[in-house]
């Protein structure tokens, strides 16, 4: 993806307002545009060091806290999880370090990078167990709650038969409070995209969903968003419990990897519905759902939700 002029006097605005053009900007200074669902991402090349700034997607603030958010990227650059944060603004404009030589993956990249399952697995752990707290408790079920407040203000249809699902999903709610898990801070977010792989080290990027929750959400999501065939998948559980986890926490993971597509479909509903340009974010949100409901049909999913209830 190209930087073009409007771009260029975008980052140039962007750095004005963070006080630091300056430091950043020079004559040997170039810009890369990265990806991105819904903000837009530059890497900042200059010979000393290089910088990535993330200018926030237009309607991003309906469901998105861009301070929490702030607090919890430096949080996780504590734990040493993910970069510095350099500066940012109250409307979510953000200088971070770069990550020398870093490959952002992808779920091809889990499938053939050898270890990667295990590093991310690796990272997760250190986060969740790092003590830091963020400021924000995601919770599944009020997420979703806030999701349908926002489409019902919107031009949009659920997917058919998206509130019968979510009707059996009480079993689920169910069945997580009867044992919850100590809350951990989270990523919440882990699509493939927000591993950075740099030289056999990890990195997690883009804090914008974090929270505190259920640490096992971030492994059932991740186990969807990175498509994991199932040797990766052993291999990323084996990893980050150090062992086969025990019968409800597998539980757990599975339950999770159903719920995160019940939730994500409605942010892509929203995304769609405020024509974000970046992807068929009907496609997306009608896909997750039916992957959803396909997993919810199978003869095993209420054996580990009564797993789970039973702790």
């Amino acid at each position: 993806m190209g930087v073009i002029d409007q771009d260029l006097s975008d980052i140039g605005a962007a750095l004005d307002r963070l006080g630091i053009r300056n430091a950043v900007e020079g004559s040997e200074a170039t810009v890369t545009r990265l990806g991105g669902l819904t903000n837009r991402v530059y890497l900042i090349g200059n010979p000393h060091r290089d910088y990535v700034l993330r200018i926030p997607g237009k309607g991003t603030e309906e469901y998105i806290n861009r301070k929490v958010e702030a607090v919890a990227a430096r949080a996780a650059a504590r734990a040493g999880v993910s970069p510095e944060v350099l500066a940012t603004t109250g409307d979510g404009l953000m200088l971070m370090a770069a990550i020398p030589n870093a490959v952002t993956l992808s779920p091809e990249g889990f499938a053939t990078i050898p270890g990667a399952p295990t590093r991310a697995a690796n990272v997760l752990r250190k986060l969740h167990t790092s003590g830091e707290t963020f400021d924000f408790r995601f919770e599944l079920f009020a997420m979703i709650d806030d999701y349908l407040k926002i489409l019902s203000g919107k031009t949009v249809d659920l997917p058919e038969g998206y509130h019968d699902v979510l009707k059996s999903a009480e079993a689920v709610r169910q069945a997580l409070n009867a044992h919850p898990l100590p809350l951990a801070p989270c990523h919440c977010d882990p699509l493939s995209e927000n591993f950075i792989d740099a030289g056999g080290r990890m990195w997690l990027v883009d804090w914008e969903y974090s929270g505190m929750n259920d640490p096992l959400w971030d492994l059932g999501d991740v186990i969807v968003e990175a498509k994991l065939a199932p040797d990766k998948e052993a291999e990323f559980i084996a990893a980050y419990f150090g062992g086969p986890p025990s019968p409800a926490e597998h539980g757990r993971v599975v339950i999770y990897k159903a719920m995160c597509d019940l939730l994500w479909t409605l942010w892509g509903l929203i995304q769609h519905a405020n024509q974000n340009p970046a992807d068929d974010f009907w496609a997306y949100a009608t896909g997750r759902f039916e992957r959803c409901k396909a997993l919810m049909a199978t003869p095993e999913f209420p054996i580990h939700v009564a797993t789970v209830a039973r702790g």
